[in-house]
């Protein structure tokens, strides 16, 4: 059972601000929550072998490799706004 400084230190932790009228309930539900938990404690798992990550997918990397690149005035082209070799944009701030 969690008491109400438990609550009060959990909430100085996360930096919440508890108003006193949502204590009470906080609490309960709490207790509630960590109850949950001790009935998964009680469940039996010796012989279940431990998951290595909950798929059996595996990853599939690609082999880098050197491309061409393209000119930068080619590039300058294809962009519809530019000034003096480089591109312009809408401004981001006023």
């Amino acid at each position: 059972m969690l008491s109400k400084k438990d609550l009060e230190k959990l909430a100085e932790l996360a930096r919440l601000e508890i108003k006193p009228h949502e204590e009470e309930k906080l609490l309960k539900d709490l207790t509630s929550i960590l109850g949950h938990f001790e009935e998964l404690k009680e469940i039996d798992t010796a012989n279940v072998a431990p998951l290595l990550g909950g798929t059996s997918n595996i990853n599939a990397f690609r082999n880098d490799e050197e491309t061409e690149n393209v000119p930068k005035e080619k590039a300058l082209e294809q962009f519809p706004k530019k000034s003096k070799g480089f591109l312009k944009v809408p401004p981001v701030f006023e």
